[in-house]
């Protein structure tokens, strides 16, 4: 995948129940070609999900390499089977609620939000900001 051309999957879209695998899986691809362009691999939210999936960034870099985003699922599947309904949704949550965590974070963050759309106060956590700058955000209601 080259993410100077396309954007990855949104942090939303769900492989095995879990957000922001499929994103994980795309820029794993990419960094394996040198496609990354500005994003990066592994991220703070990726190293969320490895961490919770038990495996490091460049173990899962090279089964992106080799095996499909069906077989990858599975995979995944087969982990989380030993994980609790409310362990899935607590890392989900902890992924889709995540927001800058210091001061100069935030500045960062609002300057990128504002960047794009000075009138999306709502955007707030960093989930959000992915979609709004990947277009995938529907317009704010006026």
């Amino acid at each position: 995948m080259d993410l100077s051309r396309a954007f990855p999957r949104s942090p939303k879209n769900k492989i095995a129940g879990l957000v922001q695998l499929g994103r994980m899986i795309d820029k794993g691809r990419a960094y394996n070609t040198n496609n990354l362009a500005d994003y990066i691999y592994p991220c703070p939210l990726d190293k969320i999900i490895l961490n919770f999936l038990r495996i490091e960034a460049g173990i899962f870099a090279n089964m992106v390499k080799e095996k499909s985003d069906d077989e990858i699922t599975s995979w995944a599947e087969n982990i989380t089977k030993s994980k609790s309904p409310s362990e899935i949704s607590f890392i989900n949550e902890q992924i889709l609620q995540r927001k800058p965590d210091s001061e100069d974070r935030l500045q960062y963050f609002k300057e990128i939000r504002d960047r794009i759309d000075p009138s999306r106060a709502d955007v707030t956590t960093w989930v959000d900001l992915l979609d709004l700058e990947e277009g995938r955000l529907p317009p704010k209601n006026s």
